[in-house]
């Protein structure tokens, strides 16, 4: 009787539409967990949702900016000031008002604390009133308004709970969930906010394993799991009864070359600069045409990604124009041209140079190992000898990051990446510039993105960067990369898991299909 009542109960729901019974509790294993907490003034939330956290505004499909925190904003006509209207609702976890102070504390104490989110071109930020900030900046900078949209507003130190040293661990926001229960090493349990201003989460409580690729797929396999990533070497099989869900990005990884030659010349920490090899533009411009980047796509990620040209393919500021074509007739003559002979060995030669270097990759990462030495046969018929070298990070900052090419990967949902990839002033700056390249042209082209009066004015800026017709970093131009894959992330989801319309992933720090987890639904009854 009582299963007949429930049979019927569950019909008539279906009949009229009406939602799925709710499910309480996700259980997910999407990545690891940040070495320094959920402390969003230590980088917390750039490469998706902060989720204990809010933030000013937040990102479209198209990239644009929409309202969150603030209702309104605007830029001074001399771009130096951000004026920001906020919400009047807002309310943290412990039911204490947001206001402005809390948005000017979060914006100062972060441009001090050496975390991820580059404010170095803010002069300061103040509270007008409880409900306005104004954010001052040192000199234009149109991508500033990227760090309106990912840092996360934490309380202001001088009140009642208030931001404090071990706040990563203990974290108070106004996002949509709050921590229960911080297990390090093992999993996260956050439960809904109850003072979340936006509409409610489907789901009470979240669980985040942090488990390896193998404790992964061993728990999706088991059933254990209502969302999990999946590697692209083993992404054709999803595990179980999960279904696979593609997540586009500019997820990308390519080959970072040295730009100047070898002078015994050391960078700060002691780490040589230059190679003699890759300082040649006709090995950097042989090896470009020499890669097959369908093959890379189809061997070492499994057909799950796209060919990369750029650092930005398909984004509005990437170049429209730059791909090449798999072209070893071309790279052979460029090379001879150039002067790189073939020896009996097989080898080229430049003056008694060899044309072998090191191409580096993290030990840890098989993805990477795979793409180069797949790379490494792609240009063996030319005469260059690429030699795959694992090694790990800390030996790479030590002893190859400015000499050896390093495969590595990048991709924002900010050009502003573009400017710490390529211009002269970050030249042995951390991983983006390690190459020290320099081209006084494309200096100038990512300084008038940057002063450009909205993101649309810089996008051109950006591209002729890329390549003005004349010159650029990209692969008409200096080809200081060889950039080879995008990869498409992939996920294994249970079937009742509805995760909406996904936007496009950034690099892989962090959780960035969470972006959109407000839309995430329950679809069974």
């Amino acid at each position: 009787m009582r299963r007949s009542i429930l049979l019927t109960i569950a019909s008539t729901c279906l009949a009229l539409g009406a939602p799925a019974l709710a499910k309480e509790q996700l259980v997910l294993a999407i990545g690891g967990e940040p070495d320094q907490g959920f402390d969003p003034l230590l980088g917390w939330g750039q490469y998706g949702s902060p989720l204990f956290q809010s933030t000013l505004l937040t990102r479209g499909q198209d990239f644009t900016p929409q309202a969150g925190l603030a209702t309104e904003w605007s830029l001074s006509d001399d771009q130096l000031t951000w004026t920001l209207h906020l919400r009047e609702d807002v309310r943290f976890a412990d039911d204490t008002p947001l206001t402005a102070r809390d948005v000017a504390y979060t914006f100062n104490a972060a441009a001090t604390a050496g975390g991820r989110a580059d404010l170095s071109a803010l002069a300061h930020a103040d509270a007008v009133n409880d409900h306005t900030v104004t954010l001052t900046l040192k000199s234009p900078r149109i991508t500033f308004i990227d760090q309106l949209m990912t840092l996360g507003i934490v309380p202001d130190a001088e009140r009642e709970n208030g931001h404090h040293a071990g706040y990563g661990r203990q974290p108070l926001g106004s996002g949509p969930y709050r921590m229960v229960e911080w297990q390090e090493g093992e999993q996260l349990i956050v439960e809904r906010n109850p003072y979340f201003y936006g509409p409610a989460p489907a789901f009470e409580r979240l669980v985040f394993l942090f488990t390896d690729e193998a404790g992964t797929l061993s728990a999706a396999q088991a059933g254990q799991l209502d969302l999990a990533v999946i590697p692209q070497a083993l992404a054709s099989t999803m595990p179980g009864q999960m279904q696979r869900v593609l997540m586009e990005s500019v997820d990308n990884r390519g080959i970072l070359f040295p730009m100047q030659p070898d002078s015994g010349e050391r960078a700060a920490n002691g780490a040589p600069i230059g190679n003699d090899v890759t300082s040649d533009p006709a090995i950097r411009q042989a090896i470009n045409l020499a890669l097959s980047r369908d093959t890379l796509v189809d061997v070492a990620l499994n057909g799950f990604g796209r060919p990369a040209y750029g650092p930005a393919d398909g984004l509005p500021w990437g170049h429209p124009d730059e791909t090449i074509d798999f072209d070893l007739e071309q790279a052979n003559a460029l090379l001879e041209e150039a002067g790189w002979l073939r020896a009996d060995d097989g080898l080229r030669y430049k003056q008694g140079q060899p044309a072998r270097f090191r191409l580096t990759y993290p030990a840890s990462d098989t993805t990477r190992q795979q793409l180069a030495q797949i790379s490494a046969e792609m240009v063996r018929p030319l005469g260059i000898e690429m030699q795959p070298t694992g090694r790990h990070w800390d030996e790479i900052q030590r002893e190859a990051l400015h000499q050896d090419a390093i495969v590595f990967g990048f991709g924002s949902h900010s050009p502003q990446e573009i400017y710490y990839l390529f211009h002269s002033e970050h030249a042995g700056f951390g991983f983006y510039n390690s190459g020290f390249y320099t081209n006084e042209r494309v200096d100038q082209h990512l300084e008038a993105a940057q002063a450009a009066a909205s993101a649309e004015e810089a996008n051109p800026h950006w591209q002729a960067a890329q390549w003005d017709g004349s010159t650029g970093y990209g692969l008409q131009g200096d080809a200081s990369w060889a950039w080879m894959v995008n990869l498409t992330h992939v996920y294994a989801t249970d079937p009742c898991l509805d995760v909406g319309e996904l936007g496009v992933a950034p690099h892989g720090h962090g959780w960035p299909i969470t972006a959109n987890l407000l839309e995430w639904r329950w679809t069974c009854h």
